[in-house]
């Protein structure tokens, strides 16, 4: 049971992110106070990133904006990662843990974006679940690595 505990954490913790509204899990305020003087701005202004049917940039959002939709894809990114981590070992050493990790936050990722367009002012994205698998893969695929070299 105690294997089972760090995913139950943490699906609790994105049941409960993915039910806020955006408004409510905000941190532009935050930002503008903690960002005050704009770091990196010149070196961010370069990035220009895919999403929908838009490019999401400095120019196209803004600096506060931007840097905001940055953190969104990366906790995107690392919360997926730890699902998937606790998917991983709450599957033990059984056969194709790896496997089981990644299609099950996968399935996981879709049934959270789905549930999520429930919730008023946020909507379904197909690119989510990318940057959530994404998120898997690279977290699976660090403890599998370092588990093989551990053995060599």
């Amino acid at each position: 049971m105690k294997k089972w505990l760090v995913l139950i954490a943490c699906l609790v913790v994105l049941l409960i992110s993915s039910s806020m509204t955006y408004e409510q899990q905000s941190i532009l305020p935050e930002l503008e106070e903690l960002l005050a003087n704009k770091p990196f701005e010149k070196q961010l202004a370069l990035l220009k990133i895919p999403y929908w049917d838009t490019v999401v940039s400095i120019e196209e959002r803004g600096y506060f904006p931007f840097v905001e939709f940055l953190i969104r894809k990366l906790t995107h990114l690392i919360g997926f990662g730890c699902i998937a981590l606790g998917l991983y070992f709450a599957w033990g050493k059984r056969r194709f843990a790896a496997a089981v990790a990644i299609f099950g936050t996968a399935l996981i990722a879709i049934l959270d974006e789905v549930r999520q367009s429930f919730t008023p002012g946020r909507m379904m994205s197909g690119q989510d679940v990318l940057v959530d698998l994404a998120g898997a893969i690279l977290f699976v695929g660090v403890v599998v690595a370092f588990k093989k070299i551990r053995k060599v």
